[in-house]
């Protein structure tokens, strides 16, 4: 099947590997829209509404143990995103998140004040600062992309941040190229120029491993569904940054970080799930040391998997006649998801031809439709692969002979 052993370990821990369909086993190359789930996770999550489901704060045994649970998750994302348990909040998902936090910087924020975000990055990290230029009159300035390399623009990035803005809103990975972003150096020119800085990290979270720290980041999204989780939300805030929020919420709730970001009742099993997500993670890694170091050694593997992969299909995908490429080439940086076209078929005849085959991809804009549009590859969209921990080298090889058999 593949000649990496810990492949082989991790696919016995995905039930969904053993479907079929058309008489071939599925390859699911649809993680950028939604990875699949080990059995760690689902277990976690089934013991928690079996055994200990309840409402917080109260005084008897399953509401303490949904309390413990809650911050035992806090825990675990935190390592995740190498922050502290009180900077972690949960929420429905990365997008009605950046909703609420827009809403709650939006009611500081006076007309004129500008708000930098990218055409490289996903709608939900571009429709919350929209909202607030429709209702409050902020100016939103959008920095370019090179369409021919997938990468963006530095230098109008830089012109952007000159202007000294509000907010600088960018994506950690392009989700439908897979182009990866120097968040580091752009949330440094943020601070230079007097911005707090949001950053998009779900397609990134899946393939490398997020130091809020390093990246010097005010906030940061991502969510648990990319990364083997639950759909489930999680959004890091710098606790000064938390705590300096005017966030709308219910007066009697908690105003202490992180619980003042979260809004009525949260999705408990989820976030139980979240966090036995992150174990999963983990535990590809080997047993010793905190669980941040086992993530470090467990995303050293996770990133060198996904350059073989990429550079596999990559390879391959150039030698199917008609199909053309987008994105940045492997040796860049990049994360395993590809983009392309083939000529004379639209996108979704495509996903539903090599879903007959038993290869899962995605079609469409991916909510990033700034990106196809500038590909000029509206209205239809692309074709997207992308490699999870338990894509093998068969199965890439599978979707490129699929593909080159019309």
């Amino acid at each position: 099947m593949d000649r990496d052993p810990i492949v082989a370990g991790l696919r016995r821990w995905f039930p969904a590997l053993e479907r079929r369909t058309g008489g071939h086993p599925v390859a699911y190359f649809d993680g950028p829209g939604g990875t699949q789930v080990p059995r760690q996770v689902v277990e976690a999550m089934a013991d928690y509404l079996y055994h200990h489901n309840a409402n917080t704060h109260w005084a008897y045994p399953t509401s303490l143990e949904t309390d413990a649970a809650i911050l035992a998750a806090r825990h675990a994302l935190a390592d995740l995103l190498n922050a502290s348990p009180a900077e972690i909040a949960f929420g429905a998902n990365m997008t009605t998140l950046a909703f609420h936090l827009a809403r709650a910087l939006g009611r500081c924020w006076n007309a004129g004040d500008e708000v930098v975000v990218t055409e490289l990055d996903h709608h939900a990290n571009v429709a919350p600062w929209q909202a607030l230029a429709r209702e409050r009159g902020i100016v939103l300035r959008m920095v370019r992309f090179h369409p021919e390399t997938g990468e963006l623009d530095r230098e109008d990035l830089e012109r952007a941040l000159e202007r000294r803005p509000r907010l600088l809103a960018i994506g950690a990975a392009s989700n439908a190229l897979g182009t990866v972003n120097d968040v580091a150096a752009a949330c440094r020119l943020a601070r230079e120029a007097g911005a707090l800085s949001f950053v998009d990290a779900v397609h990134f979270a899946a393939h490398g491993l997020v130091d809020v720290r390093r990246i010097g980041c005010d906030f940061l999204a991502c969510s648990a569904y990319k990364f083997y989780g639950p759909h489930v939300g999680v959004l890091y805030g710098r606790r000064e940054a938390i705590e300096a929020l005017d966030v709308p919420k219910l007066a009697p709730a908690p105003d202490t970080a992180p619980d003042r970001l979260e809004t009525g009742t949260q999705n408990h099993e989820g976030i139980v799930g979240a966090a036995a997500a992150v174990e999963f993670l983990a535990s590809i890694g080997d047993g010793a040391g905190t669980r941040r170091a086992r993530l470090e050694r467990a995303f050293g593997w996770l990133h060198r998997r996904g350059e073989a992969l990429v550079r596999r299909l990559w390879e391959g995908l150039a030698d199917v006649p008609g199909v053309r490429r987008y994105g940045p080439p492997p040796g860049r940086p990049r994360t395993p998801t590809v983009a392309f076209a083939v000529e004379g078929e639209r996108p979704e005849a495509v996903a539903r031809r090599l879903a007959a085959a038993g290869v899962f991809v995605t079609h469409g804009d991916f909510y990033a439709s700034t990106v196809v549009a500038r590909l000029g590859r509206a209205p239809d969209g692309l074709v997207r692969a992308g490699c999870a921990c338990y894509t093998t080298d068969e199965e890439v090889d599978r979707l490129v002979a699929a593909l080159a058999s019309r």
